[in-house]
């Protein structure tokens, strides 16, 4: 027997949800396939979130999943400088935030299977088929068939279903940020208020990272790009250098558990439509957990307009990718540069930048969109130390 929907979601990830809730929301009829046996076990390490990138969505923070309330952000260059952002942020217990907004789909319509896999996925005569498999099944039990007009791809970096659909969704798939995150268990450990970003050579290409989860947790990370998957070596001496830094014995010093995964940070979005076919978060290059549902409520949105219209065309769909763009194709831009540039600097260039926006309330000099705050940054750079923007020229290296 053949299953009929309007829409299919493979992937229950923060992104899959979102676009899942807009289309049923939006009148059209939508299932999840999830590989998982239960929404968000085991969770991706990706654990915090900030309002803004929230309200963005129009979605209001629920207290129920948070852990702990950070009010911004420190990034710290290699020799200690640091550059304060105060944005009211939250540390998330992941498997409750995604368990809440699977609640949030299901309570609109959406229809949740948990424990599928889809083993297949064809697009012929304007038709998408799927052959979705229970994960627990014989390996020689046929497949369940569904048909459905739009599939919306969402699970995740490793998706191989966008691959088999003939799409190309990263333009720098090189640059996927390999990392982990730690949670470790100490006194005081998770108390502080800002969550800290460290740059250099470190962690070549992106961050290390630290962020107070209450009382004695806490969460640390690396994350690394052009040095392979394997980031062990990078992990190791900067739990050290947490554990000097925050004054902690490491023998008394627990890890409570250690999450793995990628950070498609700098890939940018490439193929991530065609015909009856869209993808949206971490499996089409975007980053940020809020940033990516932003992305999937836009798909979502986009799906519900099809299935009313009867046009599942690419040309119909591509209206997802022009309001993906308008919303963030300069965010994707801007971070890729800065990125880029910030990789082929040495260490004592990174300070010398950071030296500009030292004791500066960027927080309140830095307004407007993402290309406006662009130029803030350039402005200011320009009148505090003008010899600084030659660093910033470090992106035509060619490293």
């Amino acid at each position: 027997m053949t299953e009929k929907t309007d829409v299919a979601v493979i992937g229950a990830s923060p992104a899959g949800l979102m676009a899942a809730r807009y289309a049923v929301l939006g009148g059209a009829d939508v299932v999840i396939y999830e590989k998982k046996e239960e929404i968000g076990v085991p969770c991706h390490p990706a654990n915090s979130v900030y309002r803004g990138m929230m309200s963005a969505n129009g979605e209001k923070i629920d207290r129920s999943y948070v852990r702990h309330c950070i009010d911004g952000m420190k990034l710290v260059s290699p020799a200690g400088r640091t550059i304060t952002v105060e944005t009211p942020g939250y540390a998330l217990d992941k498997e409750k935030f995604d368990k809440f907004y699977a609640e949030k789909a299901e309570k609109a319509g959406v229809r949740i299977e948990c424990g599928y896999d889809v083993c297949n996925l064809s697009s012929y005569f304007g038709e998408n088929v799927l052959n979705v498999k229970k994960t627990t099944a014989a390996p020689d039990e046929a497949p369940q068939k569904v048909k459905a007009d739009i599939v919306i791809i969402a699970d995740g970096i490793f998706s191989q279903t966008a691959v088999s659909a003939g799409l190309r969704t990263m333009k720098h798939p090189e640059d996927v940020a390999w990392g982990t995150e730690l949670e470790i268990e100490a006194p005081g450990i998770g108390e502080e208020k800002f969550a800290e970003y460290y740059v250099g050579s470190h962690a070549p290409g992106w961050k290390s990272t630290y962020l107070p989860m209450g009382k004695d947790r806490a969460a640390v990370g690396v994350y690394v790009r052009r040095h392979g998957k394997d980031i062990s070596g990078f992990l190791d001496p900067w739990v050290d250098r947490i554990c000097e830094m925050k004054d902690i014995d490491r023998s008394e010093m627990k890890i409570v558990s250690a999450k793995s995964g990628g950070d498609p940070i700098i890939t940018i979005p490439d193929q991530i439509c065609k015909s009856g076919i869209m993808v949206v978060g971490g499996a089409a290059g975007q980053s940020g957990i809020g940033y990516a549902m932003q992305a999937g409520k836009i798909a979502g949105e986009t799906a519900a307009q099809a299935v009313s219209k009867g046009d599942f065309s690419k040309r119909m769909l591509s209206q997802y990718v022009y309001k993906w763009k308008d919303a963030l194709w300069t965010e994707h831009i801007f971070g890729r540069i800065g990125l880029e540039a910030l990789r082929k600097m040495d260490d004592e260039e990174i300070d010398e930048l950071f030296e500009v926006f030292e004791d500066e309330d960027v927080s309140s000099k830095i307004h407007g969109n993402t290309f406006g705050q662009g130029l803030s940054v350039m402005a200011l750079m320009m009148k505090k130390k003008p010899s600084a923007i030659l660093k910033a020229g470090a992106l035509f290296r060619n490293r």
